[in-house]
């Protein structure tokens, strides 16, 4: 009885201690396992988010004279413009929040720059280093003009109203407001025109689409805040995101969106976008990522564009595409949405995107807009969605249908909520 007992015990006792070890072992596993995650992510932050660096190097060439703009004593000798979190997401291009003193904005500078079109980057001509070396010391403000009307008509062609478009930039280009242009001021304002952004906050100033340009200094430049981004969906820690599946975020992502009259105001901006930077006034422009992230709103609930990286020009993005080589269609595909194909006789891309802008903002409106429709608009509304998603070739092969259809779009919206004040 008593070695009965005895054994009991014993083999209790061999129990305890194997799950102690194992408590242990998967104790010290969690603890590897969530520092090697910590380091991962840390050395992710630590080269891609070099604010420090970017602002260093520009305040350098500020205080050496080569360049100047309206935030660059409020950023080099002040201290009043802040950079605040960092929003990058790739190295080259460094997105930070921003306050300037009651001012909230988003502050972009450019880090490196490569001599080549490479179409899984970006679609800008980028260069080791900004020199800030044109235009060069003597150049007079005509001259400067002659400059930048050049570059413009190689950016969107040879539009009628250029010239208009060249005494805005000037305007900009005069920071300080004293009538006259400096040659530091001139340097930073040819940085800038080298930024599809820039660009296109230019061509879409009068418009409510693009945040506003506060201030600038080289490269560096402060945009409006828009308050509510992504499009739609929901930022959570990186520890959280690394355990919820696919389907369950994107469903997650719809959760958390404004009610169905504001989604409605907000697609109608989205629409209103991709008509303005068709055969806009400035040339057409290609919309290559129409994702959530790429787009924001305000509180106000107008369409506002919080990247404006991969919408390019089309002749820009014609030029170059035609230089891809390529052995399938897939090797021809710029950003997440423009997609060209591959012409095998000579292994060069073909020029023409395979889907219109308009087919790309249906795709990504189609389940934040259908979900949550009234029933009397919802089937309707689900035709004429996909509609437009089956538009093929691009918007001037089919431009009686893409304006039809654009135009049922947006006048279904409108007729259900032009009598809430969300209109």
């Amino acid at each position: 009885c008593i070695i009965g007992l005895l054994l009991s015990l014993w083999a209790i006792y061999i129990l305890f201690s194997y799950l102690h070890m194992k408590y242990l072992f998967f104790s010290w596993l969690a603890v590897f396992v969530g520092s090697w995650i910590v380091y991962v992510e840390y050395s992710s932050y630590t080269e891609l988010c070099r604010g420090h660096e970017c602002k260093n190097s520009i305040c350098d060439k500020y205080r050496k004279g080569v360049i100047d703009g309206s935030a660059c004593s409020s950023l080099c000798d002040k201290d009043t413009l802040y950079l605040g979190k960092c929003f990058t997401a790739k190295p080259n291009s460094q997105v930070y929040s921003g306050s300037w003193g009651d001012l909230e904005g988003v502050i972009k500078c450019q880090m490196e720059e490569a001599p080549h079109y490479d179409l899984g980057s970006e679609m800008e001509p980028r260069k080791e280093g900004v020199a800030f070396n044109k235009p060069t010391k003597g150049t007079s403000v005509e001259k400067f003009r002659d400059m930048i009307l050049s570059h413009l008509k190689a950016k969107v062609g040879d539009q009628a109203n250029l010239a208009e478009l060249a005494i805005q930039v000037l305007s900009i280009a005069d920071a300080n407001k004293d009538g006259h242009i400096s040659l530091p001021e001139a340097r930073s304002t040819w940085a800038l025109l080298q930024l599809n952004e820039f660009l296109l906050a230019l061509v879409l100033q009068d418009r409510e689409h693009m945040p506003k340009l506060l201030g600038f200094c080289g490269d560096l430049y402060v945009m409006e805040k828009v308050p509510h981004s992504p499009l739609y969906g929901i930022r959570l820690p990186w520890i959280i995101e690394l355990w919820i599946p696919t389907g369950l975020r994107r469903s997650m992502d719809l959760w958390f969106t404004p009610s169905w009259p504001h989604k409605a105001k907000i697609s109608i901006g989205l629409l209103e976008l991709v008509e303005d930077i068709f055969h806009g006034p400035f040339g057409s422009f290609l919309m290559c990522d129409v994702s959530a992230n790429t787009f924001g709103y305000n509180d106000r609930h107008d369409l506002k564009v919080m990247d404006a990286q991969y919408i390019v020009p089309e002749a820009i993005f014609q030029e170059n595409i035609r230089q891809q080589r390529c052995d399938v269609d897939e090797d021809c595909l710029y950003g997440m949405d423009c997609l060209t194909s591959c012409d095998l006789t000579k292994h060069r891309c073909t020029p023409e995107v395979a889907r219109p802008n308009l087919a790309k903002a249906c795709e990504a409106l189609k389940h934040y807009i259908l979900r949550g429709a009234p029933s009397d608009v919802s089937d309707e509304l689900e035709k004429q969605l996909y509609a437009c998603i089956a538009l093929k070739g691009s918007a001037e092969q089919m431009e009686i249908e893409h304006s039809l259809i654009l135009n049922n779009l947006k006048t279904l919206l409108w007729k259900k909520i032009s009598h809430t004040k969300d209109s």
